[in-house]
């Protein structure tokens, strides 16, 4: 294993988690110069395990990604540690620049530096982050299950989260917190499958041993609770693209600011490709890996195609050079016969 960067790259793997791990396997085992600069931030250190993931359910965050790094290196590829802060394009390709100030040069780009989560300012609620204070059903609820829930409220998006909450367990609570009261149908939605809506600004949440026990509210009140789900705002990490013209915008759903992408993984600037979670910021690790294996597929075939291209370009050229010197040939020898 070494930190040494090469001076040029097939291919620049932003981000080391598992979209970024992936695509530089399937880079790698394709006999490209890949490597990736990972700055080492993962978007789920704080849990326990890996949920969902077919094969691999249980398994801790830091051994999934060593595992894989490991795979990576297997077939030539390298993982460095960095963090990227510019891209800019150079000639047909791109030059990048790490904090600690090396340089690197790539034909190709693929992106796939994660997301931040902003989480409500409320004292309490970061620090218990990834353990009972959590975002996804499908990642954590099945250790909820049975459990009093809290469902805190970020907006429309909230409704859809408490819904999928009550199906794991039968004590919802939904805190509007700072935001409106449910509508009456929405109400009446939530009403019907026992779910309590309490009004009010959360101020902080109660813990005893390192657990939550409680949601304090502005008045004073206690609502005694086990687990908190909350809808955080995403934010892709993609501030180093801003030189090329590739800026994150909100999303129409309104889960936060991600950086658009086509269903490959291809951006709208050429050469450059972005998967996993700042392309789609609810994907799950199963779908981010999914999502890297796919975009490094499609930048194996674009290089495959441009090198043709190279290639016949460079046929042609032969054959035009070896015409003309023949041409040069005869016409010379042509005179030297007095004609």
């Amino acid at each position: 294993m070494t930190e040494q960067l090469e001076n040029d790259y097939d291919v620049v793997v932003a981000g080391g988690g598992a979209a970024g791990l992936n695509g530089a396997l399937m880079l790698a085992r394709s006999r490209r110069r890949v490597v990736v600069i990972d700055a080492g931030q993962p978007r789920n250190a704080p849990a326990d395990a890996v949920h969902g993931l077919l094969a691999r359910d249980g398994t801790p965050p830091a051994e999934l990604l060593e595992t894989g790094r490991a795979e990576v290196r297997r077939y030539g590829g390298q993982v460095v540690s960095g963090r990227i802060i510019a891209a800019v394009r150079d000639g047909a390709g791109f030059a990048i620049t790490l904090a600690d100030g090396r340089a690197v040069r790539a034909r190709r780009l693929l992106v796939t530096t994660g997301l931040t989560d902003e989480l409500p300012d409320i004292p309490g609620l970061r620090e218990r982050w990834g353990r009972d204070v959590l975002h996804c059903p499908y990642c954590h609820g099945w250790e909820v299950r049975d459990r009093a829930i809290a469902v805190l409220s970020r907006g429309p998006v909230s409704m859809h989260q408490v819904q999928l909450f009550r199906q794991l367990s039968d004590d919802v609570v939904y805190f509007t917190h700072d935001q409106p009261d449910p509508t009456p149908d929405a109400a009446e939605r939530l009403a019907a499958r026992g779910v309590r809506v309490v009004s009010g600004k959360v101020t902080g949440i109660e813990t005893t041993d390192d657990r939550i026990t409680g949601i304090r509210l502005a008045d004073g009140t206690v609502v005694a609770r086990d687990a908190i789900a909350v809808g955080t705002h995403m934010v892709a990490r993609s501030e180093f693209l801003d030189s090329l013209g590739l800026v994150a915008i909100e999303h129409p759903g309104g889960f936060g600011r991600y950086l658009p992408s086509d269903a490959t993984g291809r951006t709208e600037v050429p050469g450059v490709w972005a998967a996993g979670n700042v392309t789609d910021l609810p994907a799950q690790v199963g779908a981010a890996a999914a999502a890297g294996a796919t975009a490094g597929a499609q930048i194996n075939a674009d290089l495959v195609e441009e090198e043709f291209d190279i290639a016949v370009a460079t046929h042609r050229a032969g054959f035009t050079a070896a015409g003309e010197a023949e041409l040069a040939e005869s016409v010379n020898g042509s005179r030297g016969h007095g004609l």
